[in-house]
């Protein structure tokens, strides 16, 4: 079996991810602050961004989710094809596929923010493992990303989520939403790092151990 240290990194899917990696992130924020006016009533400070996916404007904040998650799967491809030949790499791709379907799964089960209870809730139960999945993966990418430039991005990000995420379950409704928009920017600006590293230099992003 050959040794994937040894095969370069393809450039064109590279920058692929990179570009699909950004344009999924502009794409969350910007569904967010979009549905954030149109909803009625909607307070961006209080409200968490969950509501938004909930109701007769579920749609825009679903599809941007769905952009995010397309976001998180490129950047799973592309650190696989990427891999240092470090076992911790691993769990970052695995970590950010896990992290798309948790995405994916909080647009489609439509069962927060609209009052209904009704059947299986399973939506704590996916934040509460995104907030692992996301503080563990800025963790190992900080430990064993280095070929990728996301050394520093990445440990910032992970105190960051690492502190902010266990808050966020603590704080008054009456601000939580605005905090919880914090935390999603904080993941944004990491997944714009990472795909703007794809972009300027698909070809250095060269495997070494």
């Amino acid at each position: 079996m050959d040794n994937c240290d040894d095969r370069p990194c393809d450039p064109h899917l590279m920058r692929g991810a990179g570009i699909i990696a950004i344009l999924g992130a502009i794409a969350l924020i910007a569904g967010n602050v979009v549905g954030s006016i149109l909803v009625p009533g909607h307070d961006w400070v209080a409200d968490t961004v969950s509501d938004l996916a909930a109701g007769r404007y579920e749609i825009i904040q679903d599809v941007t989710l769905y952009c995010y998650a397309g976001s998180l799967l490129a950047l799973a491809i592309a650190a696989a094809h990427a891999h240092p030949g470090k076992r911790a790499w691993n769990f970052v791709i695995l970590g950010l596929a896990l992290l798309a379907l948790c995405v994916t799964i909080i647009a489609v089960r439509n069962e927060y923010g609209d009052g209904d209870n009704e059947g299986v809730v399973i939506h704590i139960y996916v934040v509460y493992a995104m907030g692992v999945l996301f503080t563990a993966v800025f963790a190992l990418a900080g430990l064993v990303g280095q070929h990728l430039g996301l050394t520093r991005v990445s440990w910032v990000c992970a105190a960051l989520w690492g502190i902010g995420a266990p808050v966020f379950f603590l704080l008054p409704t009456a601000y939580d939403g605005a905090f919880e928009r914090f935390l999603g920017v904080v993941t944004t600006v990491w997944v714009c790092c990472f795909g703007w590293q794809l972009i300027r230099s698909p070809g250095r992003v060269q495997t070494s151990r």
